[in-house]
């Protein structure tokens, strides 16, 4: 992943016994548990679930402290690469498929439920139902039952505007230290990278903004009908993604500093600008097909 030369290093390496994976699996376990019986009303569950989270990112630190460790003591050569390149391109691609089933509910809302709704079929149930997307426009109905308070609607200015431009512009200055680092500029590197966190830090602080302004000044919240529900599925899944994406970032920065990785190899550093780019790609989707449309 890092400095160690491929020559010196073993054809593969087979790591020790690690209770990592079961002291993982525990953690897991009880996040599980307590948040099944948090959701249920039974105080204790949130004690449980908070414990096994902080438990669960404890274990994840101290693993890959290890796995870092190991990279940087020579244990790693290109068989390990190997795996490591291809261990992050499913994951990637299990999270284009993630994303894929809510763009397509999505666009199954859009497309059929909604059309459905209006027909002729339900015209006598629903008179004063349009089959409209937003399900708020003028003259519409988004609730027949009145189940669902009225609502506004989000729009890309200029909020979404400004964070699709954030997040472009980060995609510009990791691509950018990832060529320092290949050029063997590493305060260069370190300054991007910097530069890029600092810009998803932003974009989550915008984003925040954007759910503080819907939820008190245009009532657009989860139980919104099933505009508020895609809106804050999709918006909020790729929040925590960038936010996941920006601890990466922060991680690899920090291990440039300590003088971690080098201009042949250095797979930490694409892994985090993979995930990334796909992260921007996922905006750019989300701000089209969300924000727009």
């Amino acid at each position: 992943m890092s400095s160690t030369p491929t020559s010196t290093a073993p054809y593969y390496f087979v790591p020790a016994p690690s209770r990592h994976p079961a002291m993982a699996a525990f953690g897991l376990f009880l996040a599980i548990l307590g948040g099944s019986q948090w959701i249920n009303a039974n105080e204790w569950g949130m004690y449980v679930c908070v414990f096994g989270i902080l438990w669960l990112l404890g274990v994840l630190f101290l693993w890959f402290y290890d796995a870092i460790h190991e990279s940087e003591g020579g244990s790693y050569g290109h068989k390990v690469d190997l795996s490591f390149r291809w261990s992050m391109s499913w994951f990637i691609f299990s999270e284009v498929m993630f994303f894929g089933a809510f763009f397509t509910a999505l666009w199954w809302a859009r497309a059929h439920s909604v059309p459905a709704l209006g027909d002729v079929d339900n015209a006598l149930l629903w008179p004063d139902f349009k089959a409209v997307w937003p399900n708020m426009a003028p003259g519409a109905t988004a609730s027949p039952a009145n189940l669902v308070a009225p609502f506004g609607t989000m729009t890309p200015f200029w909020l979404p505007t400004i964070n699709t431009a954030l997040l472009l512009s980060s995609a510009v200055t990791v691509t950018i230290a990832h060529h320092a680092l290949r050029a063997g500029h590493r305060a260069r590197t370190i300054a991007f990278m910097w530069v890029t966190v600092l810009l998803g830090a932003s974009f989550l602080c915008v984003q925040g903004y954007e759910y503080f302004h819907a939820y008190t000044q245009m009532d657009l919240k989860l139980t919104s009908g099933v505009y508020g529900t895609t809106f804050f599925m999709l918006t909020g899944f790729h929040g925590f993604h960038v936010f996941v994406g920006l601890l990466m970032l922060l991680s690899i920065t920090l291990r440039l500093m300590k003088g971690h990785f080098t201009p042949e190899k250095h797979f930490g550093f694409e892994g985090a600008a993979w995930y990334w780019h796909f992260v921007d790609v996922v905006w750019l989707g989300l701000y089209t097909l969300v924000y727009w449309l």
